[in-house]
């Protein structure tokens, strides 16, 4: 016999069951991808899957996933959903400390303090929910769990995009974005005992791309390099010049750009490999491959394409819960 309470009223009643007349909800493990500003969509994830009483007891993230999921685990998500939806175009420039010393584009710092002091000193070891950001190690290629430590420090690990940030020093191992061994971590959340594992993957959206072209097309002149044409003086000595060499321009991608694209391309061949040899049970896809990797200015679009994208797919669900319980 199991022991619970009914509500009469205003009142709690104590009332008995037998064990298999008691309503059970499998472990639920939500894996939230990597995919920069698409990242946001995560948010109206998980706002949504509460709202439905399906408040995960698990949480895996990679890159911008183990961002979200991490302050949602430390009960932060709010204030990151607020910073998220006052971004602009200009003050998401007030984050690119450019470096041309170090092993990145960027020094990483400015976003690395806005995280710490939004999430403080909390550690993984004593949320409420249990956590785990995937990182790689790049000497080795290993795949990393972070589960203990410093959150903050997990998060910065599992978003240092290599060439963009850098990478992390954390327990003697130098690590970089996870997305590069497990884009989507279905298997981390299995490990950790989720009965019942939802995933998100905000890169399923992009149609027509990862075909095979024969032909590149009629030959175009050149176009004209407006950074190449200003002398490498003026280039390193505006910082203006070189956030505009890293961002690019209407008529030639900046460095950035180039780098996430490839990596976003390596990305979306490993996360379809990994899913097809272990799917979650439940997998929702947002529909935001029309916005950009670095459109982080558009987190309230993001947001609400990912609420969408959760209402579609919990159709049908209340039948895997009910098979797995």
């Amino acid at each position: 016999m199991l022991h619970f309470l009914r509500r009469n009223g205003d009142q709690a009643v104590a009332t008995d069951l037998p064990a298999e007349l008691t309503p059970q909800r499998p472990t639920i493990g939500l894996a939230l991808g990597g995919g920069a500003a698409r990242g946001f969509a995560h948010i109206g994830v998980i706002h949504t899957l509460v709202a439905k009483g399906l408040t995960p007891d698990i949480i895996t993230g990679t890159s911008i996933g183990a961002v979200v999921g991490g302050c949602f685990a430390a009960g932060k998500m709010g204030d990151f959903e607020a910073w998220g939806r006052g971004l602009t175009r200009r003050s998401l420039l007030s984050y690119l400390d450019v470096s041309f010393a170090g092993s990145s584009l960027l020094n990483g710092a400015k976003l690395g303090e806005k995280l710490s002091a939004g999430v403080g000193d909390l550690v993984i070891d004593k949320l409420p929910i249990r956590y785990a950001a995937i990182a790689t190690e790049i000497d080795t290629g290993h795949e990393i769990w972070i589960t203990r430590g410093r959150l903050a420090d997990a998060m910065r690990a599992s978003y240092a995009l290599p060439g963009i940030f850098p990478p992390v020093r954390l327990g003697k191992r130098w690590l970089v974005d996870g997305a590069l061994v497990n884009p989507v971590p279905v298997s981390v959340a299995r490990a950790l005992g989720a009965r019942l594992v939802i995933a998100v993957n905000v890169n399923t959206d992009l149609f027509g791309r990862g075909t095979a072209v024969p032909d590149q097309g009629a030959a175009e002149p050149p176009i004209e390099d407006e950074v190449a044409s200003r002398s490498l003086l003026g280039l390193f000595s505006s910082e203006k010049n070189a956030k505009r060499r890293i961002l690019g321009s209407a008529n030639r991608p900046g460095l950035s750009t180039v780098m996430a694209e490839a990596f976003n391309v390596m990305q979306d061949r490993i996360t379809r490999a990994r899913l097809a040899g272990d799917p979650p049970d439940l997998l929702i896809s947002p529909r935001v491959g029309r916005i950009g990797l670095f459109d982080f200015h558009r987190a309230t679009d993001l947001i609400a394409l990912g609420a969408e994208a959760t209402e579609r797919a919990l159709e049908g669900l209340d039948e895997v819960i009910a098979a797995l319980a």
